[in-house]
């Protein structure tokens, strides 16, 4: 069964909800649901979440990429801790084993690790994705990298969408995320010049074109 798309890629959330809505009795779906850092891709994805679950509870559920971080032990022995964050510190191979296991849709449970940023570690089997979930959303800054590590994660997704967010936005976004942590502004600054912003124009001049666009802002 073939669901066309809306003509316009730019959507709105209650629209995105009731275009996946159409997709709960097939086969499970992967939706990946990508952004910047500081565009809010959590908050958005719970909220679709929640809306895709509010007639039948259960039907979507969340994959985080943030769960796949490298731990700090590893990062350390690289030499890429001050750059936590960045492509190259995920275990991309372990994501994409995930995805496949999602996609052989067994009828199994399956335990998803969780990024806990309070202890800035990943913690295994943080979440359980119920064989009752026909749709996945995966969420994640580089799930669209233009990148060849990453480039074959998109086989697996059968929507896509792109937070966009202005960069000014992004900026004032992570600086109040840096500051919530009880950061100074020196470290605010360097926080933002040496890494994330680093990372957030990656996103913004590397990724591939979304299927759907959602202005989160």
């Amino acid at each position: 069964m073939n669901i066309a798309p809306p003509e316009e890629n730019r959507i709105d959330l209650p629209h995105l909800i009731d275009y996946l809505r159409r997709m709960e009795g097939m086969p499970r779906r992967l939706i990946a649901i990508a952004g910047a850092p500081g565009s809010g891709k959590s908050t958005f994805v719970q909220s679709l979440c929640d809306g895709l679950n509010d007639d039948r509870p259960g039907v979507a559920s969340v994959l985080a990429m943030d769960g796949f971080h490298f731990d700090d032990r590893v990062l350390d022995a690289r030499g890429h801790r001050a750059r936590k964050g960045a492509p190259h510190t995920f275990d991309v191979g372990g994501l994409a084993a995930m995805l496949e296991r999602l996609k052989a849709d067994d009828g199994q449970e399956i335990a998803v690790p969780v990024f806990d940023r309070s202890l800035e570690i990943a913690r295994a089997g943080a979440e359980i994705i119920p064989a009752s979930a026909r749709l996945v959303l995966i969420e994640g800054n580089y799930l669209l990298l233009d990148d060849p590590a990453w480039a074959p994660l998109r086989a697996y997704f059968d929507v896509t969408v792109m937070l966009d967010v202005p960069r000014e936005v992004l900026v004032d976004r992570l600086v109040a995320r840096w500051r919530g942590y009880g950061m100074d502004e020196a470290g605010v600054r360097a926080k933002l010049d040496d890494n994330d912003l680093l990372n957030a124009d990656l996103v913004l001049s590397r990724s591939v074109a979304a299927q759907f666009v959602v202005a989160n802002y």
